[in-house]
């Protein structure tokens, strides 16, 4: 039964992949597939984004074909072919390539379900407009400076010692994201620690990117030979647990206790019949799974760049406290009007994107061609933002980490309008929670430069922070940094 199933697939992807794309578009370029396995030796060893642009430099090839398996793939990695994409086919490519440890999500979150799908427009528009929009973040302001002031007060608690940043800044943005839609601090759910919530969301991340024969080989999907759908439904249930606790919490008040937050919008719903109660806990669980760690992560990266860089924090840190005078807090506004503070963030963001090869598209029609080369129906698309970012046809020095190149470059923002600066993606599936990381990402940072004069521990010099990457699906420092925060006299 196997080999048949294995001939009938194959016979299938052949015979696809010669119906796909026009007659007059060529193959895309690449390392020569080996039988069966494709191309899977070829991205052997390092970081995959690393990997990908350097084959895709070796290759010529800013689109560049792979064959993952049995699973053909088409990479772009250059601003012109991005730009081909999403200006001209941003619908076709608007679907999603599910890896199968993520289809113990049920198909209810918006995360993977294609864009033609009507729950994902719902959720969307729920996003959008209850969360998102400037009137609802407006709303929510005042809880987020809150929990910002949580986290310097936390590490005013641990001054003059090694800290370990992403963690203090993670437990924040938790709570952050928690307490500015929900009213409440995951730490205080039950028996879910923070550290516990932000571990359970980092399994269910990670999973994605672990080896599964049922990526490479679709025939095996339902086999579920490793095991990984069946152990991200178990770290799933968990979490859906403290969701459905909050919500039980919530739902155990009197009628006229209203809180006025986002989980008030999404029981009116649910009461509405608009949503049911399954798709309030995945509209919930994706936003936290957008929110939280993107933000401490890029926090992270743009603190280590400071360290590295010392007279780029002080420039930094001359702006911010100008621009304050005597005031004890950064507020959001502060931030947003701070341009060396934007151009930092936007630095690292350009250097160090969370997602350097975002979440990978699909073709749902024939007749896209990038670049001159077919892209067939059903091919996986990858973008490969972290080399889009580092294009030199687009940068000068674009390893080098130079905030001011961002200095009066208003149409520079994080909506991926201009090609290369893609760090929340472009088009359909921009990340929805860009508008709450431009508040929320420099206002962290504001704060950090603010409240502290922040050294390295002792013996370690500035040449010696290290920035480099582990990638997974989420592009992370490699080794964590560690900083001293010293108290402002």
């Amino acid at each position: 039964m196997l080999a048949v199933s294995l001939l009938y697939y194959l016979t299938t992807n052949v015979l696809r992949r010669g119906r796909g794309g026009s007659s007059s578009a060529r193959r895309p370029p690449g390392p020569t597939p080996l039988p069966l396995i494709g191309n899977l030796l070829d991205l052997r060893g390092g970081n995959l984004h690393h990997t990908l642009a350097r084959l895709a430099r070796a290759h010529g090839a800013p689109v560049m074909r792979l064959d993952l398996g049995l699973v053909p793939a088409v990479v772009v990695s250059s601003r012109e072919a991005a730009r081909e994409a999403f200006a001209f086919h941003d619908r076709r490519l608007a679907a999603r390539v599910v890896p199968d440890s993520q289809r113990a999500l049920r198909d209810q979150s918006m995360i993977w379900l294609p864009s033609s799908d009507q729950l994902w427009k719902t959720m969307r528009g729920i996003a959008a407009s209850q969360v998102f929009s400037p009137r609802s973040l407006e709303a929510t302001r005042a809880v987020r400076e809150r929990k910002v002031r949580d986290l310097v007060a936390y590490l005013r608690g641990r001054a003059g010692e090694v800290v370990d940043v992403k963690e203090a800044v993670h437990g924040g943005s938790i709570n952050l994201v928690s307490s500015a839609l929900f009213s409440v601090d995951v730490v205080d759910v039950g028996a879910a620690s923070a550290l516990g919530f932000q571990q359970l969301l980092e399994e269910i991340i990670d999973a994605m990117a672990r080896p599964n024969v049922s990526d490479l080989f679709p025939f095996l999907r339902a086999l579920d030979l490793q095991g990984w759908r069946r152990w991200v439904a178990g770290r799933l249930g968990k979490i859906l647990k403290v969701l459905d606790d909050i919500i039980d919490g919530r739902l155990a008040e009197a009628d006229d206790d209203k809180h006025g937050d986002f989980l008030d919008v999404l029981l009116d719903l649910k009461s509405a019949g608009k949503i049911t109660r399954e798709n309030l806990m995945f509209i919930m669980f994706d936003l936290f799974m957008a929110g939280s760690d993107g933000v401490a992560v890029t926090v992270e990266w743009a603190m280590a760049e400071l360290l590295r860089n010392p007279r780029v924090m002080a420039k930094l840190s001359t702006e911010v406290k100008d621009a304050l005078g005597g005031k004890d807090a950064v507020e959001e506004a502060d931030a947003a009007g701070l341009p060396y503070l934007q151009a930092v963030v936007k630095e690292a963001m350009r250097l160090h994107p969370v997602g350097p090869l975002m979440l990978p598209h699909k073709a749902v029609e024939d007749g896209v061609n990038i670049g001159g080369y077919a892209v067939p129906r059903g091919c996986t698309v990858i973008f490969n933002s972290w080399a889009i970012m580092r294009d030199p046809a687009a940068w000068e020095r674009p390893d080098d980490f130079v905030p001011e190149r961002f200095l009066d470059r208003d149409d520079m923002d994080f909506r991926g309008k201009q090609f290369e600066f893609l760090p929340f993606g472009s088009g359909r599936r921009l990340c929805p929670g860009v508008a709450m990381a431009e508040r929320v990402v420099p206002h962290i940072v504001a704060s950090l430069v603010h409240a502290f004069e922040w050294q390295l521990p002792s013996g370690m010099s500035a040449e010696q922070v290290d920035v480099s990457e582990k990638f997974t699906t989420v592009n992370v420092v490699a080794f964590p940094l560690k900083a001293v925060p010293v108290i402002v006299a």
